[in-house]
């Protein structure tokens, strides 16, 4: 018997964004916009298109570049909201607006300071102008998981009559339990006379830990579409991890009478990018796409391994994206090679100029390292994707001392607005000392959230990748920088948050320009 199709709502360039520190550059979100399309997500939500000029143009752009998948804006049930939405999403080949409105009473007499029958009335309202821009429309009940059941068959049924094609049952605060979720969604479906017109969908944050077990148990119950990140990225504890609920159904085919049609091996490959730009890196642990999921350390594992694979593992590695990147390029290949490998990575320029850059830093790390793989290209290019604005700092050189028993210092080269200055000052480490050294120039005035170092390959001349997290007046920005020399990565990374702080190309939370 035929399955179900399983709808796979991609919101890693909205939701997950509202990560403390994951902000995305519209150039960033395009990128990892097409990598969801390679995988096969059916719809992208590209952004919050009235949380900013920037969101907008994020989602314009994501709309202009990307044509398998449906792109989807966030709207609430304002006007304000609709028609921004639908200008934003004016050059998709597919489009859906998602607007929504909150359902709990504790939202409605706190947040809204609504009646339920006004609540109702906006919703049918907003559905019916969403209409005008699109004939894919979503409804949400805010916090549905902690609504009035009979008002949930209410108002659900009446912007179904509207014309909302999907209903969207978020689990918004992450309060549900499976077994009552999954009831929940059975009993709307099975109570609302013309439930049978649209695909009821689920969207769980993980604030208990149990946003994948609730999405896969409402699945079993009829919902049709599942809300989903990238490493499960999102607000607060995150959202349902789109790995994990791709690999479920798929390994359990037994239970789940549904399929996907995500090309699983871009899995891995997509984790890492997202990884790489918002800054976040994947636990160890992490189900599916963390560095030990498929490693076996006990010796009765190992031996079991290597007598039938399937005694310790219920997914082979490869089938996920793993040990996928081989090498590619090295020192003596061309700019048609290199470009051509970056077209199957997804990666494209906006000018000559900007792949002759990539060009000649490939060049320049082939000279470094022997081996270079895919991995190695996404972080390269992360460098050189340009940000709005231009770039006002940039890394020229750098000497750094440091040895047992004296100040650690460093030595810097580099250039503002163009113009080349040298600075140099001690610090705790050679890292702390390159820092202070431009901070010495710069008088930023920003405070440092986060450094963190990852390896993006194996050997000990992988490059490093940085990530340094500055805020500067409650905005947030990640900076990354890739090198073989963490130090040099180090300061590539400050700088490219500098560059982004002064170019204004990060995105602000909507909660910030009080919308």
């Amino acid at each position: 018997m035929a399955k179900d199709s399983l709808v796979i709502f991609d919101t890693t360039l909205r939701d997950g964004e509202q990560s403390p520190g994951a902000s995305m550059t519209r150039e960033e979100k395009v990128r990892i916009a097409k990598m969801l399309e390679k995988m096969g997500v059916d719809v992208i939500e590209a952004g919050f298109a009235i949380a900013s000029q920037g969101d907008f143009e994020s989602v314009r752009a994501v709309a202009e570049a990307v044509k398998n998948s449906r792109i989807c804006s966030l709207a609430r049930s304002s006007a304000k909201d609709i028609e921004r939405a639908g200008e934003a999403l004016k050059p998709a080949a597919r489009s859906r607006i998602h607007t929504f409105i909150a359902t709990s009473p504790i939202h409605m007499d706190y947040k809204l300071r609504m009646k339920p029958d006004q609540v109702v009335d906006e919703a049918v309202r907003a559905v019916t102008l969403s209409r005008n821009f699109t004939d894919d429309v979503e409804f949400s009940c805010e916090d549905a998981s902690r609504s009035e059941f009979d008002f949930l068959c209410r108002i659900i049924e009446k912007v179904i009559a509207a014309g909302a094609g999907t209903i969207n049952l978020p689990d918004t605060v992450g309060y549900a339990e499976p077994q009552e979720y999954g009831a929940l969604i059975g009993r709307l479906m099975n109570s609302i006379s013309n439930a049978d017109k649209a695909v009821f969908s689920v969207h769980c944050h993980n604030d208990l830990g149990l946003a994948v077990a609730n999405s896969l148990s409402a699945v079993l119950q009829g919902a049709r579409q599942v809300e989903c990140t990238i490493n499960g990225l999102g607000e607060r504890a995150g959202n349902a991890s789109l790995e994990e609920i791709v690999m479920a159904v798929r390994t359990r085919a037994d239970v789940f009478p549904v399929e996907t049609r995500i090309d699983a091996t871009q899995i891995v490959p997509t984790s890492r990018l997202v990884s790489s730009i918002t800054g976040f890196p994947v636990q160890p642990n992490k189900a599916i796409v963390g560095a030990n999921a498929f490693a076996h350390e006990s010796g009765i594992h190992q031996d079991g391994v290597l007598k039938y694979r399937e005694t310790y593992e219920i997914m082979r590695a490869e089938d996920v994206g793993w040990n996928a990147n081989k090498l590619v390029l090295g020192k003596h290949s061309g700019r048609a090679a290199f470009k051509a490998r970056l077209t199957e990575l997804g990666i494209s320029f906006d000018s000559d100029e900007a792949f002759m850059d990539a060009f000649s830093r490939f060049k320049d790390l082939a000279d470094k390292k022997h081996e270079i793989f895919d991995e190695d290209l996404q972080a390269l290019v992360s460098e050189v994707v340009p940000v709005d604005g231009g770039e006002k700092y940039r890394y020229l050189a750098m000497e750094c001392h440091s040895q047992t028993g004296t100040q650690p210092s460093a030595r810097l080269s580099m250039s503002v607005d163009g113009k080349e200055h040298s600075v140099e000052a001690e610090g705790d480490g050679p890292v702390d000392a390159a820092f202070k050294a431009i901070e010495k120039l710069v008088n930023s005035g920003t405070r440092l959230k986060l450094y963190s170092v990852n390896a993006i390959t194996q050997g000990t001349d992988s490059q490093g990748e940085v990530t340094v997290r500055l805020e500067q007046d409650n905005v947030i920005v990640n900076g990354n920088g890739a090198d073989t020399d963490i130090i040099v990565a180090s300061v590539k990374a400050y700088l490219n948050a500098l560059n982004l702080l002064s170019s204004g190309a990060m995105r602000t939370h909507p909660q910030k320009e009080g919308v």
